[in-house]
């Protein structure tokens, strides 16, 4: 497995960019933001190796991965005041060799003031955009290196009156390449139908101070991305010391392909510093980092992980983002 990391100028010339042609195409949009701290620090490059809850955000097929039930909780703090929460859960069904999964999604934005062209200071009424997706996963190991995994959900976004929902899917595989330390996986998520708004929307006409109801609305295409990570352990023999090496192409529906590099040293199976970078996105001037640290529990039973992850943008800011993960 070879990893390529050049400048940004380089990256651009091996992957055209065609978000000028794309962008804006499709709706849902909340479904490409990353949801866990390990992701986002590691620069979105966990499609073949997030073996947690995560997994059924990024690559159901990982989920077959694991060997114990997982819980995940996931807070992101992100522009603007707007908030993104992620309940994701996976149980081991031993006895037909299947995991299963059901995860939540929801971004909120917060109470918004309604402005118009006449009143831009508000109106004194306010508004709230809410998101959601629900989801319910299946995924089997087919040999020790080979698995699958499917998610089926359901999303809806809503705003100002306004709803629009569908129905979804992820699909994904994964193979790890016997003992050398390499793994990959493909994954296809947000693949569905088209959605159609529902509801009124009472528009001012400027000028004449009348309005109209609007209630015909164009289709909404779901935001279907291609995933293909590749994943590389370097100090597979030494155990107090690990060392990953992940890279990822990312090709959404709607916007320019991106390369992901990311990188991740575990001490002791006790802290985890984590870093990675996106060539050919705009805003991504600077590594995202984080780490994580395993948390004593209540009983050998278990084993609890918090993560954090930080990502600074060029014009819209700092992301935080926080998370536990629970094994059982």
């Amino acid at each position: 497995m070879l990893f390529v990391l050049t400048a940004a100028p380089a990256a651009a010339q091996l992957i055209p960019s065609f978000g000028s042609d794309r962008a804006g195409t499709s709706g849902f949009q909340f479904l490409k933001i990353p949801v866990d701290a390990r992701a986002a620090a590691l620069g979105e490059t966990v499609a073949a190796n997030a073996f947690d809850a995560s997994s059924l955000f990024w690559n159901p097929a990982l989920a077959a991965q694991t060997t114990t039930s997982q819980i995940g909780l996931s807070h992101t703090a992100y522009y603007a005041d707007v908030t993104m929460d992620y309940v994701g859960a996976l149980y081991h069904l031993e006895r037909l060799g299947l995991m299963l999964g059901a995860s939540v999604q929801v971004l909120n934005s917060g109470e918004m003031d309604v402005t118009t062209e006449f009143e831009p200071f508000g109106t004194g009424e306010t508004f709230r955009l809410v998101d959601f997706a629900v989801g319910l996963t299946v995924a089997q190991p087919l040999t020790d290196l080979f698995s699958y995994g499917v998610t089926a959900k359901y999303v809806r976004e809503n705003v100002a009156g306004i709803s629009t929902s569908t129905a979804m899917f992820d699909l994904g595989i994964f193979y790890r390449i016997g003992d050398t330390g390499a793994q990959m996986a493909v994954a296809i998520r947000n693949f569905g139908l088209d959605a159609t708004p529902t509801g009124e929307l009472e528009r001012t006409i400027i000028g004449d101070g009348g309005s109209v109801v609007e209630n015909d609305f164009e289709g909404i295409a779901p935001p279907t991305t291609f995933l293909l990570g590749l994943t590389y352990n370097l100090l597979r023999s030494n155990p107090r010391n690990e060392l990953m090496i992940s890279g990822q192409l990312t090709n959404p529906n709607d916007n320019a392909e991106s390369v992901n590099v990311g990188i991740e040293y575990t001490w002791n199976e006790l802290l985890t510093l984590r870093g990675g970078y996106r060539f050919g996105i705009e805003e991504f001037d600077l590594p995202s980092f984080g780490a994580g640290l395993m948390l004593p529990a209540f009983t050998d039973a278990f084993q609890l992980r918090f993560d954090y992850g930080f990502t600074q943008l060029e014009r819209l800011g700092t992301v935080h983002r926080v998370g536990f993960n629970l094994g059982l």
